[in-house]
């Protein structure tokens, strides 16, 4: 465990407790407020910009890399966990009340840094308007290696909870359903990326369809705010996957499986795993995820419903990059209806104030056509 004692600043001058190899950790922040506060819908855009700020500030090498949009991103960041409640267009958290965020690193660079980090931790995580004072740092998902997963022993039956709203992206669309083919080729792609030990892709997906089977589920779908822009159906519950008798006659396979399993707490599934979507926990459990607050489903919603409106007329009138452009347009527009600044949503999408201007007049005029 890494803590911070309460009311200093910094961390206790001592290494975090993990060994110098390791590739993945899951770190804990409980986080606390003095008077209640609102928060925007959209909230884990700050908790996502807070955090590559942080990186940026001490590391802007890590920082480039993580920005680069050409390989899968080494972490995840959950939402914030706790008594979140709908309050007109925002949600409110409460003083008093402790709240958790998860942050896991999946390769050794990240690692490295989070263990310099975590050693003179800021006092608290700023969220517009809301800032949140740092507790605790608690170790959530013991520091491992990709080695260790591979050759740590297993069989039976994998369960798996999926505790925030989980999708994955399929031909152009969202599938909210846990398909294996699907949640473990998510899993494959971190693996692939940042294991050092490539696994042949088509070759193993093709043994998953044949090979795993869901024994079990309990699952239901929620809209679901998605990062930046847009919105997306997804699916929270639990499911249980086994492997047919078959399955044994590759060995690799077998034991990667199991492997692949063990990665997901830290890798989540599906996309949009840095803004809080996606986040995995091994193990079946019959009890209800909480609902998405009422005010993000609304806005989740009205995003979708718009873009539906916004994507259908741009292929009318034969625009390229329909989907693109009508996301934007809706997050833009969905957003000034709730009474956000177009200069704040510029800052978030990290789009030119100007261009927001515009699209939401365009946006509006679409609409009126409509």
């Amino acid at each position: 465990m890494v803590r911070r004692p309460k009311n200093k600043i910094n961390l206790p001058n001592s290494d975090p407790d993990w060994p110098l190899e390791t590739e993945l950790v899951g770190l804990e922040f409980e986080l606390a407020t003095k008077v209640d506060v609102s928060l925007y819908p959209q909230y884990t855009i700050g908790l996502h910009a807070w955090f590559l700020d942080q990186v940026r500030s001490t590391n802007p090498e890590l920082s480039a890399y993580l920005h680069d949009g050409e390989s899968e991103k080494p972490f995840t960041i959950s939402a914030l966990d706790g008594e979140l409640v709908s309050s007109g267009k925002q949600l409110k958290i409460f003083a008093n009340q402790t709240y958790r965020w998860s942050v896991t690193a999946l390769s050794g660079r990240v690692v490295q840094w989070l263990a310099q980090w975590v050693k003179n931790l800021p006092s608290e995580v700023s969220l517009r308007n809301a800032p949140l004072q740092i507790l605790a740092c608690n170790i959530v998902h013991a520091p491992t290696t990709y080695t260790q997963l591979l050759n740590a022993e297993d069989g039976g039956n994998l369960s798996l909870r999926f505790i925030s709203p989980t999708s994955f992206r399929r031909k152009g669309h969202h599938l909210p359903l846990p398909v294996p083919m699907n949640v473990f080729h998510s899993y494959l792609r971190r693996w692939n990326d940042f294991s050092g030990i490539p696994i042949a892709q088509d070759t193993f997906l093709a043994w998953v369809d044949e090979s795993v089977l869901i024994t079990r589920h309990q699952i239901a779908s929620v809209k679901i705010l998605a990062g930046k822009k847009g919105a997306v159906t997804g699916f929270t519950g639990a499911v249980e996957f086994s492997l047919t008798r078959q399955a044994l006659q590759q060995p690799e396979f077998y034991q990667l499986f199991y492997a692949l399993g063990k990665l997901a707490p830290y890798c989540g599934t599906g996309h949009k795993t840095t803004f809080g979507l996606g986040q995995t926990r091994l193990g079946w459990s019959s009890q209800v995820v909480a609902d998405v607050p009422e005010v993000e489903s609304f806005l989740a919603s009205r995003i979708e419903e718009l873009t539906e409106i916004f994507t259908a007329q741009r292929k009318r009138t034969g625009g390229d990059r329909a989907s693109e452009v009508a996301s934007k347009w809706a997050t833009i527009l969905a957003r000034r209806e709730m009474g956000e600044s177009l200069q704040v949503v510029a800052g978030d999408l990290q789009m030119p104030y100007e261009t927001v201007k515009t699209y939401a007049k365009l946006a509006r005029r679409a609409l009126k056509v409509e």
